[in-house]
């Protein structure tokens, strides 16, 4: 447990220093495919902020899914694919493959869901290969290029606020 926290506190002195080079992206086309970065431990309810997503257009099998989970069990079976703690090397970086791939994939538009910073959260968010990043306001303002001021629970009034603001800009 002790050792896990020092693996916290390197990720987050790592990003703090890369957090100096961030560049700002534009994006030009309208958004097809989402990325969902979740934060389970606070947040229980991912089906129904994607149905809430479908709701507005976007099509399930453009939406990707990945979620944190503070807690790992051996034996539970789960729909989508889960990653914690234990999946950040001592050099900051993710082990995980399939996190690694979500990282990687050039997704129109990243939602990242949690409303209070975890350092491998914050590196994922950071890392993404997304062209447009929306978060919440109580996360670092760095990460994103959106940031909707409510709070997880209430991910109706997010969505709603998210296809407001993308409708003004032009990506919806």
């Amino acid at each position: 447990m002790f050792l896990n926290y020092i693996k916290d506190f390197f990720l987050k002195r790592i990003l703090k220093n890369s957090l100096h080079n961030v560049k700002s992206s534009t994006l030009t086309a309208s958004i097809q495919t989402v990325g969902l970065l979740v934060d389970e431990s606070y947040f229980f309810e991912k089906e129904a902020l994607v149905k809430e997503l479908i709701a507005n257009g976007i099509s399930e099998s453009n939406i990707k899914i990945i979620v944190y989970k503070d807690k790992l069990k051996k034996n539970e079976l789960f729909s989508q694919p889960i990653f914690g703690i234990k999946h950040l090397s001592w050099k900051a970086e993710i082990t995980n493959p399939k996190v690694k791939d979500f990282i990687n994939e050039k997704f129109d538009l990243l939602i990242s869901y949690y409303d209070v910073e975890k350092a491998i959260l914050l590196n994922i968010t950071h890392n993404s290969k997304a062209q447009f990043k929306v978060g919440f306001s109580s996360v670092d303002k760095r990460l994103n290029h959106l940031m909707i001021n409510t709070n997880a629970e209430n991910y109706k009034v997010f969505v709603h606020e998210l296809f407001r603001y993308l409708k003004i800009l032009n990506k919806i």
